[in-house]
């Protein structure tokens, strides 16, 4: 990252290290507020990101790259033939789930209910899958491990039985939150609060473009987002050159 933005910097990009307190896409210039300091700006693009949901445990924070992720695809590769948990029951869970099977020795997916609210060809794909092991009506406790995990503490949420399951790493996949907060009642926002492409890159503001996950639901990928980061910034640039005219 340093290396990305010493070029950058070569090529006149200014940069502010600070945190973005508020928006105002009313009219253009556009306004961007962080604490007592106002930036102007004739394009904005928008690529805020989006959170992944985490389950708020300690020992989750604790162990976090030394196997608990959100991101399966992105990590999977490094517990190849062995055991893995995973909680979620939607479909970017079965789909992961059904993703670490080609890796893991064994996959135990944790699930508050007896149900899932994935799509039922992910469902039917998941339930036949001999790899998988489904875990009912449980909530993860706690994450064991020191240095790396070990193994997770479950309880069962109809009798309140504590059980432990050994695995080596477990992916929390219950959703992501986009960072868009301080773009409600500025850009159009769809009722997940993932930002509304209109064309392109383009919100439906004129002028102002978004990239990333902060509107990407789908794929969420560091190679998506740099690519749509790119699409975005060729869009900018051809609409100040249409300014000109």
């Amino acid at each position: 990252m340093t290396r990305i933005r010493q070029q950058a910097e070569k090529v006149g990009v200014k940069f502010s290290d600070s945190t973005v307190t508020g928006v105002d896409f009313k009219s253009n210039p556009f306004k961007i507020k962080t604490g007592s300091k106002e930036i102007l700006g004739d394009v904005v693009i928008i690529a805020t990101g989006a959170s992944a949901l985490w389950l708020g445990l300690d020992s989750e924070t604790k162990l976090k790259g030394k196997g608990v992720s959100a991101c399966a695809t992105c990590d999977g590769y490094f517990f190849k033939d062995k055991d893995v948990c995973l909680v979620g029951g939607g479909d970017v869970a079965i789909e992961d789930a059904l993703f670490m099977t080609k890796l893991a020795n064994k996959v135990f997916v944790i699930n508050r209910r007896d149900e899932l609210r994935a799509t039922h060809i992910l469902q039917q794909r998941a339930l036949s899958n001999p790899k998988i092991e489904f875990v009912w009506w449980s909530v993860v406790k706690e994450i064991l491990g020191d240095s790396h995990v070990t193994g997770i503490k479950i309880e069962n949420v109809k009798d309140g039985k504590i059980s432990e399951i050994p695995c080596n790493a477990i992916f929390i996949t219950i959703g992501h939150k986009p960072n868009t907060e301080i773009f409600r009642g500025q850009v159009k926002i769809n009722s997940n609060g993932f930002i509304e492409k209109v064309t392109k890159s383009q919100t439906n503001v004129e002028g102002v473009f978004v990239a990333g996950d902060v509107f990407d639901y789908e794929y969420r990928q560091a190679i998506t987002a740099a690519g749509s980061g790119a699409q975005a910034a060729i869009d900018a640039i051809r609409y100040l050159e249409s300014k000109k005219d």
